[in-house]
């Protein structure tokens, strides 16, 4: 290998299409991103079948068109990185054949990448980027890890979700107050209308040592709360804000403890924030908080770079097969995947 290679990026994980093309050496040249969520919306979440069919039915159109917008040929592509797992076994598979399709057309190597991977390095994608080692907080959907990240491929699991991820919890406290599908970003929105004062819900797991998380809990609380208002009489759209905003406070706060708690563990000073929640306001301004009293710093990707998609991606793939890595013909997608198995560079 070069030190100079130009991939192509496939994320489809879940319900989003992502491509990208990156180059090691002039970094992000172009990428698109297409969403399921009217499909899904109607049910009130992702129908997996549907996504499955949906990236099978977007993922060659995007990625010539991609190409076509980038002016760039199948010749010059040199590797394909795919998201191998986690996620819905049919839509991983939907990239995999798609790019291991490629890969085998254009004579190239393609690799696998885990998909949590993606979103750790998404911050490399920056002007400004993290030198390692950091304390990396991943929330996003089916996941809420604080990682300590010694370089790429050395990964240390600090603390994990005992039930419910953030983002999880998100969705579901939005599906018990009937906020519509996607959960999380309307759940958002509606707590910057909320009174913070009304109501005050617990810190979960934030008294007992440790870094694991665990929002179950929190969700249930949010339950109870609902239901006491409409008993009350006091069921209201501005209730539902006030605990939309006493909720997300919660989980911004016990996230902002169990940081603190790890980067004291660790003696690291750097915080890198990413994944699908990583978008949400309260929790940033938690976290700049943080780091500006410990004089440390707080590095995200950019928004369009939070939620899944193939930049990602690319980045993660372009930087193993850099370094030789790259995956056999006779690949497999891996639905549960853990980071700490992931060979070092």
């Amino acid at each position: 290998m070069t030190d100079s290679l130009l991939v192509l990026g496939i994320e489809s994980s879940c319900d989003e299409t992502g491509v990208a093309l990156y180059d090691t050496q002039k970094g992000l040249i172009a990428h698109t991103l297409y969403t399921q969520i009217e499909l899904h919306a109607q049910y009130g979440g992702v129908v997996p079948e549907l996504a499955s069919r949906d990236h099978i039915q977007k993922l060659t159109p995007l990625v010539l068109q991609l190409m076509k917008e980038a002016n760039v040929s199948a010749q010059q592509i040199q590797g394909i990185a795919y998201t191998a797992g986690p996620g819905l076994m049919g839509a991983l598979l939907a990239g995999a054949s798609v790019a291991r399709s490629l890969a085998y057309a254009w004579q190239i190597p393609a690799i696998g990448v885990h998909h949590m991977e993606g979103h750790l390095l998404a911050p490399m994608l920056e002007d400004k980027r993290p030198q390692f080692p950091f304390i990396c907080l991943l929330i996003s959907g089916g996941h809420s890890m604080i990682i300590r990240v010694d370089g790429i491929g050395r990964y240390k699991v600090l603390g994990d979700t005992l039930d419910d991820a953030a983002g999880e919890a998100f969705d579901k406290t939005a599906k018990l107050l009937d906020l519509g599908y996607p959960g999380g970003p309307n759940v958002s929105n509606l707590a910057l209308q909320g009174d913070a004062e009304r109501y005050k819900f617990p810190r979960p797991m934030v008294d007992r040592p440790g870094l694991d998380m665990s929002f179950s809990g929190l969700k249930t609380y949010t339950l109870n709360t609902w239901q006491a208002a409409v008993q009350n009489n006091e069921a209201s759209d501005q209730t539902k804000a006030d605990i939309c905003r006493a909720f997300e406070l919660a989980v911004a706060d016990t996230l902002s403890i169990k940081c603190k708690r790890a980067l004291e563990q660790e003696g690291l000073n750097r915080l890198v924030v990413s994944g699908g929640v990583s978008a949400n306001r309260e929790i940033r301004a938690k976290l700049d908080a943080l780091m500006a009293k410990r004089h440390g710093e707080a590095f995200y990707p950019r928004l369009e770079f939070c939620t899944d998609n193939g930049a990602m991606i690319a980045y993660a793939g372009a930087q193993r097969l850099l370094a030789g890595q790259q995956t056999d013909l006779n690949f497999a997608t891996t639905p549960r995947w853990s980071l700490e198995d992931l060979p070092a560079i």
